[in-house]
């Protein structure tokens, strides 16, 4: 009888030590579920292999410790382009190379608003998840943050990363407070300036920060509202706040300094006072909403009104 146990015994190791192997490996295909600006999205297990368009979770994922695999180039924002350096070159932020996307085999794509007319064609070849910023970027960059630290079992390093968020956060509302008046924020690109207000693309500045707005009323435009020199002038704001976005995307554009270095903005109380706040323009016009996209802007206004 003792023969026939161990025999039993030895027979039945290898199938024992299978099974072994096989319940974690089983236990890491569990479904799980991101949360997205539609919804919530389904995926069969956590990815491995992810490829993302939109730049502020290429900021995000790079910041959680799981830089994508596929990345779109030129990225422009120098910090996240570090970041990304191994990764593959999977076409532009609006236009995807499929080939080279459906090669990687990749187990999640991440898109936003610049890449979201090819959500359809890119779901034929992995899940899709919208994560576009709206106008609100603390608030999403946030969300999308807890969202990919929860996909990824990050939730610990979320947590500190939106710790960080939230101090500078305050931080930057009490240098408005303190000094920031009522501010105009204007984007430049070359020659051309427009103005946008609490409902645009960079109204956060306005709603998160509590920073009184020195005109209302600006009309909610992706591209903002064509304004003059003179419109600054007669707005005479306590700040300005200027996002060139000509020199972001094109080195060679006129910057947004020349641009405004004229009488007209020079007699403003803003420029008066030294309250002319270039905000780093890749940060807040490219990858808006990315977890370091959104320290960097925060800690240029702390700085930008105390130093």
């Amino acid at each position: 009888m003792r023969l026939f146990d161990t025999a039993l015994a030895r027979a039945l190791r290898p199938v024992a030590l299978t099974a072994a192997v096989l319940v974690p490996l089983a236990a890491q295909a569990q479904p799980v579920t991101l949360q997205t600006s539609d919804g919530p999205l389904e995926l069969t297990a956590v990815p491995e292999t992810i490829v993302a368009y939109e730049l502020a979770s290429v900021d995000t994922l790079a910041a959680l410790g799981h830089a994508p695999a596929g990345v779109p180039n030129p990225i422009y924002v120098e910090n996240i382009a570090a970041q990304v350096q191994d990764a593959e070159t999977v076409g532009t932020l609006f236009e995807p190379d499929f080939e080279a996307v459906a090669a990687m085999q990749p187990d999640l794509i991440v898109i936003g608003a610049r890449s979201l007319k090819q959500k359809d064609a890119l779901a034929g070849i992995a899940p899709v998840a919208d994560m576009t910023v709206g106008p609100d970027a603390i608030a999403d960059g946030l969300a999308q943050l807890a969202a990919f630290g929860a996909l990824l079992g990050e939730e610990e390093k979320a947590a500190e990363i939106t710790a960080g968020i939230e101090t500078r956060l305050a931080a930057a509302k009490e240098a408005v407070a303190a000094h920031g008046g009522k501010a105009l924020i204007v984007l430049t690109n070359g020659p051309k300036v427009s103005t946008y207000g609490a409902d645009s693309r960079f109204g956060w500045l306005h709603t998160a920060l509590d920073w009184p707005e020195a005109a209302e009323g600006i009309e909610a435009s992706t591209h903002g509202e064509a304004v003059s020199f003179e419109f600054i002038a007669d707005i005479n704001p306590d700040t300005l706040i200027v996002v060139d976005r000509g020199t972001a995307v094109n080195a060679d554009a006129q910057s947004g300094k020349a641009t405004l270095d004229n009488e007209l903005v020079h007699g403003t109380k803003a420029w008066a006072e030294g309250r002319v706040l270039f905000l780093s323009a890749p940060e807040i016009y490219i990858s808006s909403g990315g977890a370091t996209s959104i320290m960097t802007v925060l800690d240029e206004i702390t700085a930008g009104l105390t130093e």
